[in-house]
């Protein structure tokens, strides 16, 4: 049943790679303004997270089954909602809808997944859901774009839907129910606040945070920069799949069994530290070539530093609220995505400057994680 947890996680994450190319040309054929086009693109983040939070307290109460199945069925019900779609306005609310709902579905996902993931293997897991995520990453954009210039945005749209529907049927007899003990439950029941009281757990959702952070200011300023060095749209698509297929090597490759062997918060530092200088250095690349190597240490970074968090959280989580932990988790991942452009917009970077400040922003948070590490080694 892992298996299909991670074909879940796959399509939960299509769903929202697939979105990338064609919601502003949607938005722009319903003759939004360039304005409210930026609020149809942003109102699925936002709401996104906001479902994210709640699913985090309904998988704790109700458990991740119910949860789970709830959200694929209510996003593939969201997805056909497009069609029915004439202006803006209504664009705006079926936006708000979609990330809502399928906000429940990726934190109901993940705990269902480390639930049922032996500690001892918790590291390899996480990095094998990774890999779906980095094939979603790839493969999303890269279809849609293929589908919407043969058809229209609304079929690619139908198209996710309709497999979000079989998903959500499938769930009913695939997968059973992950029963907590209702006695454990009330010991080991935390707050919100308790939550961000736990180091290693801060750590996480900082990771995760930051990770997105750098994936915005990846795709706000990466395109800038090809564009600046004479090269067109299709080579910043080469290169964020080159970042992508490295990833997913480091997923899949023997290496990942370094993240049951290794404490997380290095191999957190590590890839969070490397993921940095690569930003540092695509500040300062003016040949392609090198930028396909930049991209692809960014991509290494990346494979360390996405199973790192996760096993952060499950090796300070229990059952009980690990469910609210990921909701958590997965709001931060919604959040740095929006702010890591927003900020480097409102600056008014040029692409080189909004490297330097995320490069930065990273290394230096890696050294800190580093430093944190060994003083509590230290200390008696």
């Amino acid at each position: 049943m892992r298996v299909f947890i991670y074909i879940i996680i796959f399509f939960s994450f299509f769903d929202l790679f697939s979105q990338l190319p064609i919601m502003s040309p949607f938005a722009k054929s319903l003759g939004a303004t360039p304005f409210v086009t930026g609020l149809v693109v942003g109102m699925y983040s936002f709401s996104n997270t906001i479902g994210n939070v709640i699913s985090g307290f309904l998988t704790d109460k109700k458990g991740p089954y119910y949860i789970l199945i709830i959200g694929l069925f209510t996003t593939s019900i969201s997805l056909f909602m497009y069609q029915g779609v004439n202006d803006p306005v209504g664009l705006l609310i079926v936006r708000f809808i979609h990330g809502l709902v399928a906000g429940l579905v990726v934190p109901s996902a993940f705990t269902y997944s480390a639930n049922q993931t032996s500690a001892e293997k918790r590291g390899k897991g996480v990095a094998l859901s990774g890999a779906f995520v980095g094939l979603a990453a790839i493969l999303g954009p890269a279809m849609s774009g293929i589908m919407a210039s043969k058809r229209e945005e609304v079929f690619v749209l139908n198209i996710t839907g309709s497999i979000m529907l079989i998903l959500s049927i499938l769930s009913v007899f695939l997968l059973r129910t992950v029963s907590i003990n209702k006695k454990m439950e009330k010991s080991v029941s935390v707050t919100v606040g308790c939550l961000f009281t736990k180091s290693d757990l801060v750590k996480a959702f900082a990771g995760a945070f930051f990770l997105m952070f750098s994936q915005g200011v990846l795709a706000y300023m990466l395109p800038l920069k090809v564009l600046h060095l004479g090269f067109d749209s299709k080579t910043s698509g080469l290169l964020l799949s080159t970042f992508g297929f490295v990833a997913i090597l480091v997923f899949i490759l023997p290496i990942n069994q370094l993240f049951d062997q290794v404490k997380p918060i290095k191999t957190l530092a590590f890839g969070m530290g490397l993921m940095g200088i690569s930003m540092l250095l695509l500040g300062q690349i003016d040949t392609l070539q090198w930028l396909y190597v930049g991209m692809g240490f960014y991509g290494v970074g990346f494979g360390f530093l996405f199973p790192s968090i996760n096993s952060l959280l499950i090796d300070s989580t229990e059952a009980a609220y690990r469910g609210k932990a990921y909701g958590y988790f997965y709001a931060f991942f919604s959040i740095g995505v929006v702010v890591g452009s927003s900020v480097t917009g409102l600056l008014q970077l040029t692409a080189n400057g909004g490297f330097l400040l995320a490069g930065g922003m990273l290394v230096c948070l890696s050294a800190l994680f580093m430093i944190k590490e060994k003083n509590k080694l230290g200390s008696p």
